[in-house]
């Protein structure tokens, strides 16, 4: 009743009943019954069976109640409140429906886009209602049709279609009457001859039995059909098989490599190759053992139960890692030809592990048919195979000895399995039942295969053990063995009741078995440790961490400084031993020494804990404790800094080599999912990941083979860890991109490859991050020292090649040409350049840790440059050139090694004025040796010398006098002229030349260089007849554009990749253009308007280049822009060109050239506007590849440095005027604030730490030379004075020197932008613009030349006819060009394409919650759930990725948007699969309806996403549809967030922990990636952040433990609850990190979250695999030891947060002292209260006053009580155990 609505309602109402009871007074009861029985039945809701459901929102997962109405004629939506009909449909469009518990579906066919669905437990009820109106209908419909039709009732009604907007073809059948046949049925019998003839009769005896035996295969024909699944594993066989035999193909012959010179760097590049070749080739290996035995084991069990995709993935790693391991032997083979001649040995073993692949591939085919033993004996055979194939490349690194044990090992496990299987046989022939025997038996029998398969598994993998893939595969048989021992037992069990014999048996096969794989996890774990003081080393570093961990618990304390005294004095003891037996008379000092520092901070340790334990209660002595452990572990780094270090380089090694394998691994299976991937750009970003990544792997393994080779050199070992350290960015990349790949390719082996390398790629890298954090810490700064070595042995092999240049017997490596080394140097050069202004400001600060990141960032670019350069020398037919070449390449090297040297001498005296001129001096230097070394680059001199020529030239403008003219006016006219036409030309042609080979430019700048003396000199014929000195002035700005068109040219030709390079070369060429027509204009007299059609047409000639090309930004305009520019350039041109036309009728000349130059401005406008929207066009295909921003803009940077040295030279030239020196100020200060914003940007953006600290630091030097330069110029502005304008010359040059370290550093290609590459189908759509402006220019140039000659002969008719239509085709062509840039609109047809996709997707949900609602959806058998649910969660978090730049593409970067929508909706076809396939597999029906609604509603909001995005189009001023995209985002992401949770809660209740494993690992790696948001609170708030995660996950662990053994199916829950912890942990930690002072403990911080992350992974997988086989006992102890050490981990962390804030730590234990008082209190105020609290030993009050009195006066001085209250409350940290209140009274004082 408090509806308003129905309050007016009623009041209403009320008002009419009177008066409509009035006009019903003449009405009889009847009448009135009858009148109001109509009104009653004319309403809209009459007769109306409602029921109360609940409906969907669209694109949200929230449920409406709404009224369902039932009527005879149709169904209708009614709103629950006001009654008002929402839709209606007729009963005679519901094509089907379906009812369930919860549920009513509704289809309305082609009648209606999508299913209607409602929430409601009355679907049977109104399922039974429709069925009867629909009867009713359909009854009628056949008594109408019956009759009438020729009176024949009894015809039979043929209906052929009955779906809507299809016409029913109603046909009928008249009875036909015929005769009746008479005939016999029985018809005579046939005789047909034998199939083998006549057969002949033997009377008389009985022949004797004919009997046949055919042995061989089974008929095909009779084996059950195969599944689907089985069908795709053929599928998956049969292309393997073809590759394996592609490979045995490719191995019949070794590679061909070039001749290969004698000088050192070709020998290392041999090496180096044969190192990469033989990593490859072991890691392919490795993965072809693993896939083996993963076939062995996962074909183990009943055909019905294996996981077939999982079988087909393993072959497509065998067939894919075999393919390209033969790539590496034929090289490889190559390589050793030579050398030793073993390269057939090599191929043999090669080919003979191909034969046994294939062996492997026919055995496992599932219509094959053949015996269990066959698959055992073939995996054998490719075990032994790869064995021999090591060893060949002398790769076999697991001793024999282990590999002997091992296979040992295995056997006794087979042997004490026999005996158990013989007992279980005893026991089966006893038993009495039938059926308890038969599971005896079945069950010895899994026994005895699953051990056979332990053997054959162990033989597969032995010779590649050291992998871990092929550990865990071998760990897997053994618990395959493990579990079939159990069900062996149990059944035996259950059959006899004497179980002693087969428990002992039992037992025996799991102790063998438990032998087996700790010999296993002995070697994982890289066995051996290193060194005698290993072990004590470790104890003394856990057990000091446990102590720290333990302030405030006394006893806990002296109970671990026991065990730590042993552990130090065991350390002790080993090192005085050692010393004892040492040769040399300095190290046995050495090790004495460091042994009696450990003695001493031993006894210091021991005194400190008699005093903990003497006075447990006291803190001072705990705090006493933890110094002297502190102290303790700094003597045990010291003693046994060595035995750390060697420990920690070993771990580096093998994480590098895994990552390394990783990465090979991921490449062969991107390269192998290839075929099958739908998404184009997913596609492009994999190659480009995996070309990156095929750079990395040879420089790692480089460093591992380095480091192994020398294990005491120093710089080998700095040498691993910078390029582990370089290693982990494109690895990330790698596998971002892996992971956006997988959901989109279409084959299920190929995608879970890709998934499962990616996932391990992702392991690996954050396990290298950690092993090349620690390496690095503990090898300390080498940086400077390691890069200055470096650089001395590249110049001894520049020497070297040059000596090898002399004899002529210097030849490139394979893979080098001319041009690429010629662009690597030039790109290199850049990279040198900036890498050393870096290390010059950093040497400069005294900073010694990024000197040397500078220091060893300048020597990789060295190393580049060394190669390039020596390549350049290879390849150049000229012995002269070579020669030079090399020459300047050593002297930057040399030069290079001087400025190293000089930075660390800088860095002992930092602020040394001498140091830093010596250090400017040498860089000076080298920059010198650099530019030499790059014009030593073919086509380089004969620019150099155009450039020297034109400098010569313009000399003649600086005399006094001009020679005289010798010729006249007319003729210097003409001369003039036709040399401005000819130089015109050769700037084109330099501009064409320079994106050409290197002669065509030093052709096309020789006939510059002529043009241009040819030019100068008609110029100064010109200059001697009239304005003299504006005309050398001109002439003077045509020799400085000349002069930059041709340095463009240069830089360009030498780094074609550069960014914007093309188009600083057309503006230059334009420069030219404009400074002759300002040339021309002034001094050449012509006939009326001939000079300014002359300069529009030579302008319009310089802007054609745009249209030719359009791969590059042409501006900056936006797509939006673009339009815009097109409009008012369009608007400018029509006043102009009627104005030409205007002018020209009335000869007004002056007006008429102004229009010209107006035409003129308006069609290079639009030109560029043209070419800008082509470009748009272009990379807005999804199939082109989209550019990326860089750092900074390097063009920016340039040009800022040139304004400022103009505006430098301008304020100190003494002819300047005030208002010149304020205008040149003002553009300093403008182009300084703006490079000052550019660096902050950039240090913002970049994750290179030294990177980030250069641009902060150059910013400050620009900002701070700056503000001096403006004191000086306000002191000029005051006194126009000598002595002030000399200051302000001396404050321009830090300036200038400032700016232009900066520009050096900001053109590091690293920062640069990555250019676009457009596609085909880019440069299609490009045409119709690209026609239109090209159109525009030809027709504006024949009208321009047409109006010339008008405007001299303005009556000649034939010629206006011309004009008019040229005039014509130039606004048809400029309608053309607003119509095709219109059209054209980015992204809008990718929307369009991508809506059609999701509506089809959507479609296709709703039939099948539909076959959900009615219990038909077919469950699909190809493919496990956790494969499926894997693939449904890596596709909604690639979909929730995208959310994001879509919204930002949407409003204000329409090129990216149809990259963007394209890769979101190739995403939906994946994802309904997935979800349909998920749903289809789960029994519950709830499940299902939750999982195919959420899908749904996912792909509803992305829809919705789609319109709002096409809507806003990317253009940045459509603000109005900004509000849109960001409320479709935010659904979306709830979407996505919704969907995910159902899928981590099914995930963790399967056990299924990959998506956990990923995200744990995710987290690990944000923690040093990119820069650290900006922190918002202090470290403190971060700390109590930290300990409440870590306490929690510690707790988690502990629960797990517990249930592991009593309840192991809430083990993914658990495991769950560690990942998120972790995750937040991670957060907070990066935080916590950032804002810890000093800044090692940032770094411990770190490190413990990183190492407490690895542990977490260990036990999140040991839960995941414990929740699927619950009774597996190994992995039970395997998760407790991981629990164990999470807790471990747990405590350094916290260790580490108490470092942080010392001061915070004693607050915490004050807080909780005072909570333990505060509950004795409150204890004791309830024994007060209830009237028991007793006085002790007749105690009286005044005994207490005034010490309580002297208590609370010393804690108010401290503090104010609420204070007290509030800061206990903050300090204490989460989860602080207070006091048990169990003390009855108050201690005394």
């Amino acid at each position: 009743g408090s509806d308003p609505v129905w309050t007016a309602h009623r009041t209403q109402t009320q008002a009419w009943i009177p008066r409509d009871h009035k006009n019903c007074g003449e009405m009889t009861e009847i009448e009135a019954k009858v009148k109001y029985v109509k009104l009653a039945r004319s309403l809209r809701t009459y007769g109306v069976s409602f029921f109360l459901v609940k409906e969907k929102m669209k694109s949200k997962n929230k449920l409406v109640p709404r009224l369902l109405g039932i009527t005879k004629e149709s169904v209708m939506r009614v709103e629950e409140k006001t009654k008002d009909v929402v839709q209606e449909w007729p009963l005679t469009t519901v094509k089907r429906w379906a009812a369930s518990p919860k549920s009513f579906t509704l289809d309305f066919g082609e009648y209606q886009e999508s299913y209607y669905s409602v929430q409601t437990t009355e679907g049977e009820q109104i399922s039974q209602l429709i069925a009867g109106y629909i009867d009713i209908i359909l009854k009628k419909k056949q008594s109408k049709d019956r009759f009438g039709l020729e009176g024949d009732e009894e015809s039979t009604m043929l209906e052929e279609s009955v779906s809507p907007k299809k016409s029913t073809i109603l046909q009928q059948q008249f009875n036909r009457v015929g005769r009746v046949e008479h005939g016999s049925v029985a018809l005579p019998g046939v005789i047909r001859s034998g199939s083998i003839g006549a057969e002949s009769l033997s009377m008389g005896t009985m022949p004797s039995a004919q009997q046949q035996v055919i042995m061989g295969q089974m008929h095909r024909g009779h084996m059950p059909p195969l599944s689907s699944a089985q069908q795709a594993l053929m599928g998956t066989i049969n292309t393997s098989m073809q590759a394996v035999q592609q490979a045995q193909a490719d191995l019949g012959e070794v590679d061909n490599l070039p001749p290969l010179g004698q000088d050192m760097a070709s020998k290392v590049w041999i090496q180096n190759k044969v190192d990469e070749s033989k990593h490859e080739i072991h890691s392919q290996v490795d993965a072809i053992t693993a896939g083996t035995a993963s076939v062995v084991n996962l074909t183990a069990g009943d055909p019905t139960d294996t996981d077939y995709t999982a079988v087909g993935c393993a072959i497509t790693t065998i067939s894919s890692n075999l393919t390209e391991m033969s790539k590496g032997v034929k090289l490889l083979a190559a390589l050793i030809e030579d050398d030793t001649g073993g390269s057939n040995d090599l191929m043999g073993a090669a080919r003979n592990l191909a034969g046994a692949v294939s062996d492997l591939l026919k055995a496992v085919e599932p219509a094959s048919g053949e015996p269990r033993q066959t698959v055992l004996s073939a995996a054998g055979s490719i075990g032994q195979a790869s064995g021999d194939l090591l060893l060949q490349i002398g790769e076999n690194e697991s001793d024999e000895r282990f590999q002997e044990v091992l296979m040992i090992l295995a056997k006794a496990v087979a042997n004490a399995a026999a005996m158990m299987v013989l007992k279980a046989k005893n026991v089966a022939q006893v038993a009495d039942d039938t059926v308890l025997q038969n599971r005896v038996i079945a069950a010895a029998t899994q026994c005895a295969l699953s051990t056979s398969q332990l053997v054959a598994c162990a033989k597969v993998v032995s010779p590649t053990i050291s992998s871990p893939v092929c550990q865990e595969q071998l760990i897997e048989a053994g618990k395959l063995v493990d579990r079939s021992v159990e069900g062996c037992v149990q059944a035996c069990l259950s059959a006899t009741v004497d179980g002693e014999m087969l428990n002992s048996a039992a037992s025996v096969v799991g102790q063998v078995l438990g032998d087996l794989l700790e010999h296993v996890c002995h070697y994982a774990s890289h066995g051996e440790p290193i060194g005698r003081y290993d072990q004590a080393t470790d104890t003394i570093m856990t057990v000091t961490e446990s102590i720290f961990s333990s302030m405030g618990d006394a006893g806990e304390m002296v109970r671990q400084a026991r065990v730590l005294a042993q552990a130090t004095s065991d350390l002790v003891n080993a090192m005085r031993s050692d010393a004892e037996v040492e040769v040399d008379v300095d190290n046995s000092k050495k090790l004495l020494a460091a042994a009696k520092l450990l003695a001493d901070a031993t006894a210091r340790m021991v005194e400190a804990a008699k005093g903990a334990a003497a006075y447990p209660e006291n803190e001072d002595q705990q705090q006493r404790l933890r110094e002297a452990a502190e102290g303790l572990r700094v003597a045990t780094n010291a003693a046994a800094q060595n035995a750390i270090k060697k420990k920690l380089i070993n771990r580096l090694e093998n994480a590098a080599k895994q990552a390394a394998a990783a990465a090979t691994q991921t490449i062969a299976a991107s390269q192998n999912a290839a075929a099958s991937n739908k998404n184009t750009a997913a596609h492009q970003q994999l190659v480009q990941s995996c070309k990156a990544m095929a750079e990395h792997i040879p420089q790692l393994v480089q460093g591992v083979r380095g480091s192994q080779a020398q294990p005491e050199d120093l710089t080998t070992q700095l040498s691993l860890i910078i390029t582990s350290q370089n290693f982990l960015q494109p690895g990330s990349k790698m596998v971002t991109s892996a992971k956006s790949s997988v959901p989109t390719v279409m084959d299920q082996a190929a995608a879970m490859q890709l998934g499962q390398c990616a996932k391990n790629l992702a392991t690996s890298l954050a396990e290298l991050r950690t092993a090349a954090q620690k390496a690095n810490e503990a090898c300390g700064p080498m940086e400077i020292h390691s890069a200055l070595t470096a650089v001395q042995t590249l110049k001894t092999e520049l020497q070297d090649a040059k000596m090898a240049a002399i004899d002529m017997q210097l030849k490139p490596l394979p893979g080098e040409s001319m041009e690429k080394c010629a662009q690597d140097l030039g790109s290199t050069s850049k990279s040198v350049g900036s890498s050393m202004a870096q290390l010059l400001t950093c040497a400069a600060q005294g900073n010694e840790h990024y000197t040397g990141l500078a220091a060893r960032e300048t020597a990789q670019a060295l190393k580049t440059l060394a190669q390039a350069a020596r390549g350049v020398a290879a390849s150049t037919t000229n012995p002269q050139a070579a020669a030079s070449m090399l020459d300047s390449a050593c002297d930057v090297m040399e030069g290079s090694a001087m400025l190293i040297h000089e930075a660390k001498q800088a860095l002992v005296s930092p602020g040394d004025s001498e140091s830093q001129q010596r250090l400017a001096q040498v860089a000076k230097a080298v920059s010198h040796s650099l530019n030499n070394c790059v014009n030593c680059l073919p086509g380089q001199k004969d620019v150099d010398m155009a450039l020297r020529s034109i400098g010569e030239a313009s000399k003649k403008l600086l005399g006094e006098t001009l020679p005289p003219s010798t010729r006249s006016f007319q003729e210097a006219q003409s001369e003039l002229n036709q040399t401005a036409a000819d130089l015109n030309q050769s700037a084109g042609d330099v501009v064409h030349a320079s994106r050409g080979s290197s002669t065509q430019l030093a052709d096309a700048s020789g006939k510059f260089r002529e043009d241009f003396d040819d030019f100068l000199d008609a110029g100064i014929e010109m200059a001697g007849k009239d304005e003299q000195i504006q005309v050398i002035g001109n002439l003077k700005n045509i020799s400085m554009a000349s002069s930059k068109l041709l340095l463009a040219a240069k830089s360009l030709s030498v780094d074609p990749g550069a960014a914007n390079a093309k188009n600083l070369l057309a503006a230059a060429a334009r420069a030219v253009t404009e400074s002759i027509n300002q040339l021309i204009t002034l001094a050449t007299q012509q006939a009326p308007g001939q000079k300014e059609c002359d300069n529009a047409l030579r302008e319009l000639e310089a802007v054609k280049g745009m249209l030719a090309n359009p791969n590059e930004p042409v501006s900056n305009l936006s797509y939006f822009h673009c339009i815009e520019s097109v409009m008012e350039n369009s608007k400018v041109l029509g006043e102009s060109m009627a104005g030409i036309s205007q002018n020209c009728k009335t000869g007004d000349v002056p007006a008429f050239g102004g229009c010209v130059g107006l035409a003129s401005k308006a069609l290079c406008g639009l030109t560029e506007a043209a070419g800008q929207a082509s470009y748009l066009v272009g990379v807005s295909d999804p199939n082109s590849q989209a550019g990326h921003q860089g750092l900074v803009d390097a063009i920016q940077f340039a040009r800022a440095n040139q304004a400022i040295q103009m505006a430098c030279q301008n304020l100190v030239d003494p002819d300047s005027s005030p208002s010149q020196v304020l205008s040149s100020a003002t553009i300093v200060a403008k182009h300084t604030s703006a490079l000052c914003n550019a660096c902050r940007l950039a240090s913002s953006k970049t994750a290179n730490p030294t990177a980030k600290r250069h641009f902060v630091q150059s910013a400050k030097e620009v900002a701070n030379s700056t503000a001096n330069l403006v004191k000086t110029i306000k002191a000029l502005d005051g006194d126009f004075s000598q002595e002030n304008r000399n200051t302000c010359l001396v404050a321009t040059a830090p300036l200038i020197e400032a700016v232009e370290n900066l520009t050096a550093f900001a053109s590091n290609p690293e920062f640069a932008s990555i250019p676009a590459q457009i596609s085909n189908e880019g440069s299609a759509a490009q045409e119709p613009i690209l026609q239109s402006a090209r159109s525009m220019l030809d027709s504006s140039t024949h009208l321009l030349k047409t109006a010339r000659s008008l405007v001299i002969n303005p009556k000649d008719p034939p010629t206006w006819s011309v004009l008019a239509g040229h005039s014509r085709t130039v606004s048809d062509s400029i309608k053309g060009l607003i119509t095709a840039i219109r059209d054209k609109a980015p992204g809008q047809r990718e929307c369009d394409y991508s809506i059609d996709n999701i509506n089809r997707c959507i479609r296709n949900i709703e039939q099948a919650s539909l076959a959900a609602v009615s219990q038909n959806l077919a469950s699909r058998d190809d493919i496990s759930l956790e494969a499926l649910q894997e693939q449904l969660t890596s596709t909604v978090q690639e979909i929730g990725y995208l959310i994001n730049p879509i919204s930002t593409a949407a409003r204000g970067e329409a090129a990216q948007l149809g990259h963007k929508v394209t890769q979101l909706a190739g995403y939906f076809e994946p994802l309904i699969r997935a979800s349909v396939g998920v749903a289809s597999k789960l029994q519950d029906h709830q499940q299902q309806m939750t999982f195919l609604d959420q899908t749904k509603t996912l792909a509803e909001s992305a829809l919705q996403m789609i319109y709002a995005a096409k809507e806003g189009g990317g253009n940045p001023k459509a603000s109005h549809t900004h509000d849109a995209i960001a409320e479709a985002a935010q659904l979306m992401r709830e979407a996505v967030d919704d969907i995910m949770v159902t899928l981590n809660e099914a995930a963790s209740e399967g056990g299924m922990v990959g998506a956990m494993v990923d995200s744990i690992a995710e987290a690990m790696g944000r923690l040093d990636e990119g820069t650290s948001p900006e922190p918002e609170g202090s470290f403190v708030d971060y700390q109590t952040t930290m300990v409440k995660y870590s306490k929690a996950i510690a707790v988690t662990a502990q629960e797990m433990m517990t249930k592991s053994v009593t309840c192991p199916e809430e083990l993914g829950g658990l495991a769950s609850r560690v990942t998120t912890d972790y995750s937040q942990l991670a957060l907070q930690g990066r935080l916590a990190a950032h804002t810890a002072e000093p800044q090692e403990i940032g770094f411990q911080i770190k490190a413990g979250v990183q190492e407490l992350g690895h542990g977490c992974i260990f036990l999140v997988q040991k839960a995941g695999a414990l929740q699927i086989t619950p009774s597996d006992s190994y992995t039970k102890r395997e998760l407790i030891e991981c629990a164990r050490t999470v807790t471990e981990k747990v405590s350094m962390v916290l260790s580490a947060l108490q470092a942080g804030n010392k001061g915070t730590q004693a607050c915490i234990t004050a807080a909780s002292a005072v909570s333990g008082i505060i509950a004795e209190l409150d204890t004791t105020i309830m024994f007060a209260s209830a009237g028991t609290l007793n006085a002790e030993n007749d105690e009286s009050f005044a005994d207490h006053r005034c010490v309580y009195k002297q208590n609370v006066n010393n804690w108010g001085h401290f503090v104010s009580p609420h204070e007290v209250k509030s800061s206990c409350r903050a300090v204490s940290p989460p989860g602080t155990a207070t006091a048990p209140p169990t003390t009855v009274r108050l201690s005394r004082g």
